[in-house]
């Protein structure tokens, strides 16, 4: 199978999986018309589809003097419609920080990015792309790292150093809340947590715009501390006036698996 994704794509945007060949016309054209409606440009190409795979990123770091470094990985396989709604981390894959560091000094990266992999059921991974930017995810990383990722993008900017020797330290579990309709946020309360929103009380939700109504992030010695605390953080919110997907964040976090 194949997946056709458009260029300029984000966010599950402009993806469509081709299983036969009598697809692949359909798919190109109603995968360009999304692409060009929502990043007006509808270039797309093709890539092998990985039945079952891991979706697992690096986070690099890369100075004007050549060093490039990773501050360990993320895990962000829970998805829908294409797009992540949990992410995890650190994830400590050898081969794939090895990889996402020797791509950075390929590129002569400076600055704060992200190599994305898929991880197939037999261990193989492959290369996805690299982000030059922050992913909407980078604050598990800051959690377990104890590191302010965007102010050490001013400061590699301004010609500093990439950190040496950084450790982690527990476990940092992410959800991506999101508006599953239009329409006015009448009530907006989450705590308990970290949570870096973009909403308050009386703000308008459009259909216009990316859905993300916050990021909850909790950090705990332990992965499953860190879950329960996630998922009671997100029951205890106050979310009133627009459908959300909390109950899928919910059914997520306390499945057995």
């Amino acid at each position: 199978p194949a997946l056709v994704k458009a260029s300029a794509g984000g966010g599950g945007r402009g993806i469509r999986l081709v299983r036969e060949p009598g697809e692949l016309a359909l798919a190109l054209e109603s995968a360009e018309r999304e692409a060009a409606a929502a990043f007006g440009d509808g270039a797309l190409f093709l890539e092998r589809y990985v039945e079952g795979a891991r979706h697992v990123e690096v986070q690099i770091l890369g100075d004007a003097a050549g060093t490039v470094t990773h501050l360990f990985g993320r895990e962000c396989s829970v998805q829908r419609r294409w797009q992540k709604v949990i992410e995890e981390a650190p994830v400590g894959d050898e081969r794939l920080l090895e990889a996402a560091v020797r791509i950075g000094e390929a590129l002569g990266y400076v600055g704060a990015g992200t190599v994305e992999f898929l991880v197939a059921p037999d261990g193989a991974f492959y290369f996805l792309e690299v982000n030059a930017r922050l992913q909407v995810e980078h604050p598990v990383t800051e959690m377990v790292t104890g590191i302010d990722l965007v102010a050490l993008q001013l400061r590699i900017a301004e010609g500093g150093p990439v950190p040496d020797g950084v450790m982690v330290v527990g476990h940092a579990v992410e959800a991506r809340l999101y508006a599953e309709g239009a329409g006015t946020l009448h009530r907006f309360r989450a705590g308990g947590v970290r949570v870096d929103s973009g909403v308050e009380d009386g703000s308008q939700v459009s259909g216009r715009y990316d859905p993300l109504l916050a990021k909850l992030v909790a950090h705990a010695p332990e992965r499953a501390e860190a879950i329960r605390r996630l998922a009671a953080a997100l029951r205890c919110a106050r979310i009133h006036g627009v459908p959300t997907n909390r109950d899928l964040l919910l059914a997520v976090l306390e499945h057995p698996a």
